[in-house]
């Protein structure tokens, strides 16, 4: 075992604080890393708080990990010491469900996640990116290359690839107009993202001093969404909505922007459920489009 040192919480009211833990020994299919550089995600927050009823104590979060690689087990080919290399959200699954056969790793039922987690290996709860060492099964270590700014990598690790799966997933390309919802940790990637994807991108916002950066990021538009004015305005307009708001807030406002066939994806988890959208507020952006399509019908009827 290689004891590692952390920072940990130890009960939801209290900060954390220096904490020893003991890594596994590295194993044959394992890649050890010594840890330069770990992200603060939301979630981070929301599980040393408990705000989500299964934190389990003491629990050492992150898990947007980059690091270089200090020992590797003898069936692993693809990294060597030396290697930088970066840790997300899981460390191990099942290995052979059908989510797990078709690369879709993260809805396994057996998912081991990077922290809070039960560890197939220790039978003890994972500990996360918040120390100086981490070991993981070779699948779920990723090639980090050596001419970026490993601070800058680490928040792709949670907060990238959790905005960039559904900008991605939902083919979100250019001409394409697409809504931010939030410009925190995960909110200020999906504008970067969909920006170089060529979308026209409105962010979505409750904090007027946050339209300066959304427009720096490249947000073609900032909307303060308290203003109903302003938000009436993208009204049937957006082909996408990616919602990264981490707190429970009112979803039919943003519904009633999105074009027909448009989707709203929420990656933003809060510690208590959204109010339920309005079916009939759906049902009127559906009625609106019939409205407007007659209109157009009876347009050309005239020409």
């Amino acid at each position: 075992m290689k004891k590692s040192i952390a920072y940990a919480a130890v009960d939801p009211n209290k900060p954390l604080a220096p904490f020893h833990l003991e890594r596994r020994d590295t194993g044959t299919n394992d890649v050890q890393i010594e840890i330069l550089y770990c992200g603060v995600c939301h979630s981070d927050i929301h599980q040393a708080r408990n705000e989500w009823s299964n934190s389990i104590y003491p629990i050492v979060p992150g898990h947007e990990i980059v690091g270089r690689v200090t020992q590797v087990g003898g069936a692993v080919k693809v990294f060597k010491v030396g290697d930088l290399a970066g840790v997300g959200c899981m460390v191990d699954s099942c290995g052979h469900c059908s989510e797990c056969s078709e690369n879709q790793e993260q809805f396994c039922d057996a998912t081991v996640f990077t922290y809070n987690s039960p560890d197939k290996h220790t039978n003890k709860p994972t500990y996360g990116g918040y120390s100086d060492s981490i070991v993981v099964d070779q699948k779920f270590v990723l090639h980090i290359p050596e001419n970026l700014d490993l601070a800058a990598v680490a928040p792709l690790l949670c907060a990238g690839i959790t905005t960039y799966s559904p900008l991605r997933h939902w083919n979100v390309k250019k001409g394409d107009k697409v809504g931010v919802v939030g410009l925190g940790g995960l909110g200020h990637m999906a504008v970067k993202l969909a920006h170089a994807m060529g979308a026209h991108v409105v962010l979505f916002t409750t904090s007027p001093d946050k339209v300066a950066d959304a427009k720096r990021l490249g947000a073609d538009e900032v909307v303060i969404s308290k203003n109903a004015e302003e938000m009436a305005k993208h009204q049937l307009t957006l082909n996408f909505i990616l919602n990264t708001v981490a707190a429970s807030h009112d979803l039919d406002q943003f519904m009633a922007l999105l074009k027909r066939d448009g989707t709203m994806c929420l990656v933003g988890v809060p510690d208590y459920p959204h109010p339920s959208p309005n079916i009939a507020n759906l049902i009127y952006n559906a009625e609106q489009w019939r409205v407007r399509s007659l209109a157009v019908l009876k347009k050309r009827k005239k020409c």
